[in-house]
C-alpha cells in the first residue's frame, strides 16, 4: 500500500491519546539521540545533521568540540578548517558556511548566547523551523514539536496528518496532541521509525499500534495473531 493512498485521518485527540500512550510503552527510553552539552552544540547537530544520521552527527561532534570550543572559536575560524572538520557529513560546504555566519551572530547579535526563542532562532543561517523547535525543546524545554522525516512519514501513516509540508504536519500535530507532549512526541517517532516503522520496512505485524493506524488498519495480516509471534514481514 503506497503511504500516498487513501488514509483515514483521525480528528479525535482521545485517539492521539491512546497512540501517545502505547508509544510510551513501546519506547520507554525514547529521546533526543543527538549528544550535546549546550544549545550551541545542539544547533550546530542540527545545521550538521541536515541529510546525514545522528549517528555520524554525534561522531564529528567530538571532534568539532576539540577543534573549535567555543562560538567565539567558531566565528573566527576559517571556513576552509570548519569544513575539513565536517566533510563527511554531507554538503559541508554550505553547512560550513551556516555554521560560521551562525557563530557570528550570535556573538554579534544576541551577546554569545544561542536564542531561546523562534523569532531570533530563525534568524540563524543554516536554521529553519526543524533546528528552531530541536533547540527550543530539547534544550531550553519549551513545547515544540520537531517534524523530521521520521516525524512526517509516521504521523501520516497513523493518520494524524494528510500533508507532507512539515510546517501543516506541524500545525496538525499541535492541534491533535496535548502540549506536554509535544516534545516527546518527536522522540517517540524517531524510536519507532528505527525499530518498528522503518521506511522500507514497516513491521505491522508486530506493531501494538496497527489497530487504531491508518496505514495499519488497512492492510490484511496473514495470520491473526501476528503480533504475538517473532514474524516481522514487511507491509
Amino acid at each position: 500500500m503506497s503511504i500516498a493512498g487513501n488514509l483515514k485521518l483521525h480528528s479525535d485527540p482521545h485517539i492521539a491519546l491512546e497512540m501517545i500512550s502505547i508509544l510510551h510503552q513501546m519506547h520507554p527510553m525514547a529521546e533526543c539521540t543527538l549528544d550535546f552539552d549546550s544549545a550551541w552544540e545542539l544547533l550546530l547537530g542540527g545545521i550538521i545533521g541536515a541529510q546525514c544520521t545522528d549517528e555520524r552527527v554525534n561522531m564529528i561532534l567530538p571532534l568539532f568540540r576539540e577543534r573549535f570550543p567555543t562560538i567565539e572559536d567558531c566565528s573566527t575560524a576559517d571556513i576552509g578548517e570548519i569544513e575539513s572538520v565536517i566533510k563527511s557529513c554531507g554538503i559541508y560546504r554550505n553547512k560550513a558556511k551556516a555554521i560560521k555566519e551562525s557563530a557570528t551572530m550570535i556573538i554579534n547579535e544576541f551577546d554569545g548566547r544561542v536564542p531561546d526563542n523562534e523569532e531570533n532562532l530563525l534568524k540563524l543561517p543554516g536554521v529553519g523551523r526543524k533546528i528552531a523547535n530541536l533547540v527550543m525543546s530539547d534544550y531550553y524545554g519549551q513545547p515544540a514539536i520537531v517534524v523530521d522525516t521520521h516525524c512526517g512519514r509516521i504521523s501520516r501513516l497513523l493518520g494524524l496528518t494528510g500533508n507532507e509540508n512539515p510546517v501543516k504536519i506541524e500545525k496538525d500535530l499541535q492541534l491533535l496532541l496535548p502540549r506536554e507532549e509535544w516534545i516527546s512526541w518527536g522522540h517517540l517517532m524517531v524510536a519507532h521509525g528505527r525499530s518498528i516503522c522503518q521506511a522500507r520496512c514497516r513491521k505491522c505485524g508486530i506493531c501494538r499500534l496497527k489497530k487504531i493506524c491508518s496505514y495499519g488498519s488497512q492492510i490484511k495480516l496473514e495470520r491473526k495473531d501476528k503480533e504475538d509471534s517473532n514474524d516481522q514481514e514487511c507491509y
